[in-house]
């Protein structure tokens, strides 16, 4: 496994995370490694667009997103949590830099298939690795926002989880860790929820079809296993409230779920 990893944050996640977290990332920067973080932020802005009262629902687990609500997504996204999310990093120590993926056209997108139901919902075409490899070669710790753009500058809502596994594949990480509320993929064996210890892609297609796996855990475990078909071997989800989480993923130790080839 190569130094460099992608972390995905979800949105709901990141104002619950410690103190220690962040110190954690800082740790295995000082240690050579080289993290690249893409973060969500699905909470903070439907309670922007509640307190604006514009409407915004959800398709298959992706947010509707028109004119008025790509403002919103953009300003939550690449403005408040962005920016957030750096200053607490240096407030533990780490050197970061915040993008947005329209920053140096970071991540081009084309609207998704479905986009005359879902308004400007992109998915990834390409990712500039040459930015993110030059952030990193300064000493600095990237932190991106899922907002796409393409060629004739108009701009799309990208899922954080599939925006941060075409990030991962793109730059040549081999592994993705996502960091989300829970402790991993889990399903009710005897009564009792149970962390499973590793998935295949196919009993991931078995369990999104049972039902097992559903709402928001869909994107996450379909992002992980698009970005698993390229340079990415492992996919990690784990709970960021664990302590040393991350530090403990990177050392091999068997925490959350990981999906594997």
């Amino acid at each position: 496994m190569s130094q460099r990893f992608v972390m995905k944050c979800g949105g709901s996640t990141l104002a619950a995370l410690p103190d220690g977290f962040f110190r954690d990332l800082v740790r295995l920067q000082e240690r050579g490694m080289q993290p690249v973080i893409v973060h969500g932020g699905g909470p903070a802005i439907s309670d922007t667009l509640g307190k604006l009262g514009i409407e915004s629902e959800f398709v298959n687990g992706l947010r509707k997103t028109s004119e008025a609500v790509l403002e919103v997504v953009e300003m939550v996204l690449a403005g408040k949590i962005n920016k957030e999310i750096v200053r607490r990093l240096q407030q533990a120590g780490a050197r970061a830099i915040g993008l947005s993926g329209t920053d140096g056209r970071l991540i081009m997108a084309e609207p998704v298939a479905n986009s005359a139901e879902i308004g400007f919902v992109g998915e990834v075409t390409d990712v500039n690795r040459e930015l993110i490899d030059g952030i990193i070669s300064l000493g600095y710790m990237p932190v991106i926002a899922p907002v796409g753009i393409d060629a004739s500058g108009q701009r799309y809502n990208i899922n954080a989880d599939t925006a941060a596994g075409a990030v991962a594949s793109h730059i040549g990480a081999d592994r993705l860790i996502v960091v989300t509320d829970v402790p991993g993929i889990m399903r009710d064996i005897d009564g009792r929820k149970t962390v499973l210890p590793a998935v295949t892609v196919a009993e991931i297609e078995e369990m999104i079809a049972s039902g097992v796996i559903y709402g928001g855990m869909i994107p996450k475990v379909r992002a992980a296993v698009q970005c698993i078909q390229g340079i990415v071997q492992e996919v990690v989800i784990v709970d960021g409230a664990e302590p040393d989480i991350l530090s403990r993923v990177m050392s091999g130790q068997q925490v959350g779920t990981r999906i594997q080839r």
